[in-house]
């Protein structure tokens, strides 16, 4: 085979990866602090990518053909914001009432993400809509004649490494990412040493849902937005988390690395359905060996 072709192969799974691991952080956050199957997370993805397309067309009248380059930079931290107050309006009004509920909860955030599909199609129409890339994600790196890396999706694994430092540090090195640890570990005993646990479940929450408003603001580089763009990522994203072991960093970065890159090894090989059906029965075969995932989660 053709090395540069390998080359590309594995800079799709890098790239692939990525996006499932700035999708999977934030149910890894939520999964495992709260236990909240959130059926409504892939929604969070289509209000980040919305918001980049809205501030989008509020800065054309004023910036004209400067708009994709000022307006994409905005709607990173923008994304992040929007997404992460919808998350924080979802647990305060619904979801702190359903905990240890976790059918009800399933089936609750289910209908949550039907109305909000619904009313993204009332507010910009049934239609996909595109977002326009700025001027310098566009091209590439070339390596060798024939071999060249899209700008884009260089992008996407940089922005996805950004974002898992961030979460790194929030959770290991602030005050509140030690409380969501004590929590996680043990939420009886924290509750009993005066941590904040309902707080702490919001922060969380509105963290998670703002990581996945930035991966949709990151997916409308690689194709148009509609509203269900969420919905063709949400399986794969839970998939990442209990592979890699429910409220383990280390572990959602490692399977988020191996599902994108099997997932892309097993569609060079056949097909799109074929390749899916193939990670899904080994993902389901390593977990009847390893229920816990990769890297278990240590309690007291």
């Amino acid at each position: 085979m053709d090395p540069s072709v390998i080359i590309v192969q594995l800079f799709n799974a890098m790239s692939v990866s990525s996006i499932l691991l700035l999708i999977a952080l934030g149910l890894a956050l939520s999964f495992g602090l709260m236990g909240v199957i959130n059926m409504a997370h892939g929604e969070f993805i289509m209000i980040g990518a919305y918001t980049a397309y809205t501030l989008q067309n509020l800065l054309t009248s004023a910036l004209g053909d400067k708009t994709p380059d000022v307006s994409f930079a905005l709607a990173i931290p923008a994304a992040f914001l929007v997404a992460g107050f919808a998350g924080f309006l979802l647990e305060r009004l619904l979801i702190h009432r359903l905990y240890g509920r976790p059918l009800d909860t399933l089936l609750a955030t289910w209908g949550v993400g039907m109305v909000l599909q619904q009313s993204a199609r009332s507010i910009f129409g049934a239609p996909n809509v595109q977002v326009v890339a700025p001027s310098w994600l566009l091209g590439g790196i070339t390596l060798a004649p024939g071999l060249v890396l899209p700008g884009k999706r260089i992008f996407m694994v940089l922005l996805a490494g950004l974002c898992l430092s961030g979460v790194y540090f929030f959770i290991y090195r602030t005050s509140s990412g030690r409380r969501l640890r004590a929590v996680m570990q043990n939420r009886d005993m924290a509750a009993a040493l005066g941590v904040a646990t309902r707080r702490v479940d919001s922060i969380t929450f509105s963290v998670g849902a703002g990581l996945a408003g930035i991966a949709g603001c990151a997916l409308t580089l690689i194709g148009p937005i509609g509203p269900t763009l969420g919905t063709n990522y949400i399986v794969d994203s839970f998939m990442v988390v209990i592979f890699g072991g429910v409220g383990q960093l280390t572990g959602t970065l490692l399977a988020a690395l191996g599902i994108g890159f099997f997932n892309v090894m097993f569609e060079f090989w056949s097909t799109a359905v074929v390749g899916k059906v193939m990670v899904f029965t080994m993902v389901i075969i390593f977990l009847q060996w390893k229920p816990a995932g990769l890297l278990a989660l240590r309690t007291r």
